[in-house]
């Protein structure tokens, strides 16, 4: 909900959500060639991934429907969003990345408890910043794409109700 509040519009949180689950799936992979288990720790390293993901995506989405509010078209909004909001995304990616590391690696007491979670939001940041940054621009497209071949649809049958409609064709 407060997402949607945030974006006017109940559809693009769903945008948002859509690196989530690669997100983890990206977590759960190097847990898996790490060798470490899903256990609570990694499933709570699991949970602040998808706040971390979500951030991300949240900051290339709120550009690009800025921009779309100044007259850009959908693919000169993405066009100009993208390169924009890498260097924050890698940023960010990278801080989290660099600051997890030695829990990743460490061999002292409690790193059978940090590894797992740092090995978790790790493997997922690493996935997600890809799918951010690649996968995020396309569904936004698409979405948005068809909310206005369907807009413009529904004004043209309400104008002229006889005449058969071919938008977007």
């Amino acid at each position: 909900m407060v997402l949607a509040s945030q974006f006017n519009s109940f559809s693009q949180p769903f945008i948002v959500m859509t690196a989530m689950p690669l997100a983890g799936i990206g977590g759960v992979f190097l847990l898996w060639i790490t060798g470490h288990t899903l256990n609570i720790y990694s499933m709570i390293g699991l949970i602040l991934l998808l706040g971390l993901v979500s951030k991300n995506s949240i900051l290339l989405i709120d550009l690009t429907n800025q921009l779309r509010q100044k007259g850009y078209g959908i693919d000169e909004a993405l066009l100009e969003a993208c390169p924009r909001r890498m260097r924050p995304i890698l940023m960010t990616s990278a801080t989290v990345i660099l600051a997890l590391l030695p829990a990743a690696l460490g061999t002292g007491a409690g790193s059978d408890t940090n590894a797992p979670l740092a090995v978790a939001v790790i493997g997922g940041m690493l996935s997600s910043t890809l799918l951010t940054l690649i996968v995020m621009p396309v569904v936004y497209s698409l979405w948005q794409g068809w909310l206005e071949r369907r807009q413009l649809k529904k004004a043209a049958s309400e104008t002229n109700p006889e005449l058969p409609i071919a938008v977007g064709e």
